[in-house]
């Protein structure tokens, strides 16, 4: 059984691996990105319908955020809420960007993550519409 403050320290620690991983994300920054992904991270993404994608690993992960960063346009995601418990994050999310005709253009989100030693070990992605 964990301490209130136990519990409280290792929210903030989750908290912050989610902010290091937002920043670099929005950053483009791929080697940033990698550095909060643990070594047997689980991604998952909702793209192609119906199931999505599942990348498992480090090789995996950087190969599947290169290829996104490769081919989306530059966007940035930003959190409309978090909720945070322990080592389990809740994350709602904007992204947005200027379309290819200079529209203002945006998708909605939520990321469920899992955090471990500082390092995203789960993250599963469901983007709205």
């Amino acid at each position: 059984m964990h301490t209130q403050s136990e519990d409280e320290a290792r929210a903030a620690a989750t908290l912050a691996a989610i902010q290091q991983f937002n920043d670099a994300f929005n950053r483009r920054d791929v080697d940033g990105v990698m550095a909060v992904i643990a070594p047997d991270c689980v991604l998952e993404h909702s793209s192609p319908p119906p199931d999505g994608q599942r990348h498992e690993g480090h090789a995996a992960c950087r190969a599947a955020l290169e290829d996104f960063f490769r081919n989306a346009p530059p966007a940035v995601y930003e959190y409309e809420e978090v909720f945070v418990c322990g080592d389990r994050g809740i994350l709602r999310w904007r992204s947005h960007w200027i379309d290819a005709a200079g529209r203002p253009a945006h998708v909605r989100g939520v990321d469920v993550v899992r955090v471990r030693d500082g390092k995203l070990a789960e993250a599963f992605v469901y983007v709205k519409g």
